[in-house]
């Protein structure tokens, strides 16, 4: 597998994207730009093979890339939360400050 700079860089932006827009619809919250990219390409191998399994096509191009991407982190932030419990695990200020601001 050859990838080129573009591809590396498109993978980069909907890892990004996905990561922050599943992390707002799951957690409320983001995850800090590492853990944004880390979700959302998990997120986009997920989407990637789940949604064709389940007769999904969501169409091509980078919209594309990022609502499959997006789908698939919330399943993996989905399955993470049930392992993981009720407990507050994205972090940020508001868990470390105890909500006093």
């Amino acid at each position: 597998m050859n990838l080129s700079n573009e591809s590396l860089l498109v993978i980069v932006i909907v890892g990004i994207v996905a990561g922050w827009a599943a992390g707002k619809i799951v957690d409320g919250g983001g995850f800090g730009l590492i853990g944004d990219l880390i979700v959302g390409i998990l997120g986009a191998f997920i989407g990637d093979w789940v949604l064709p399994r389940l007769n999904i096509h969501l169409g091509v191009g980078m919209i594309g890339l990022i609502i499959n991407a997006t789908l698939g982190a919330v399943v993996l932030l989905a399955i993470i939360r049930v392992f993981a419990g009720r407990r507050r695990w994205g972090g940020g200020w508001g868990g470390r400050l105890g909500g006093r601001w």
